[in-house]
């Protein structure tokens, strides 16, 4: 009996990854990320990545967004739930993931952007909308919003 199957690669996956992100809020700012790496190269989003074996979501969204701002955070609530399926010009799935996103609110920690982001920038959240993000990030920063109380801790 053999057991699950190897996932070493994020393209072309036989199963979908599990991946978290975090509306991370401060006031009226939001922390958003410049991708370094496929997909979604160059494009701003929120800061996350894969859970790891064992991990649960709450404990990989913040390592995750340790790793890649410098920042620990304190975590809320989940803001949402997307699937993110991503085919090539075959129409094969060369990318799926269920992401779930977390509110959070930085406690300490320097924002800096290392691991697989370009940059991290603290964000008015009314300028969003001018930067070349992911689809449905607005969205999420919203409902982020609302589970905050506008940005407040």
């Amino acid at each position: 009996m053999s057991g699950p199957p190897a996932m070493t690669d994020r393209e072309y996956p036989s199963v979908p990854r599990v991946g978290v992100g975090a509306v991370v809020l401060d006031g009226t700012r939001v922390l958003l990320v410049r991708r370094g790496k496929p997909p979604l190269m160059g494009k701003w989003s929120l800061p996350g990545g894969l859970v790891e074996l064992g991990e649960t979501t709450r404990e990989a969204v913040r390592r995750e967004i340790a790793e890649e701002c410098g920042l620990q955070v304190r975590l809320g609530e989940v803001a949402g739930i997307l699937d993110r399926v991503v085919r090539d010009a075959d129409g094969r799935i060369r990318y799926h993931w269920v992401l779930v996103d977390y509110v959070a609110f930085p406690e300490s920690g320097t924002l800096c952007a290392a691991t697989d982001v370009d940059e991290a920038q603290w964000v008015e959240v009314d300028d969003v909308p001018t930067f070349d993000t992911t689809d449905g990030l607005m969205d999420m920063i919203r409902r982020a919003l609302a589970l905050a109380g506008g940005g407040r801790r």
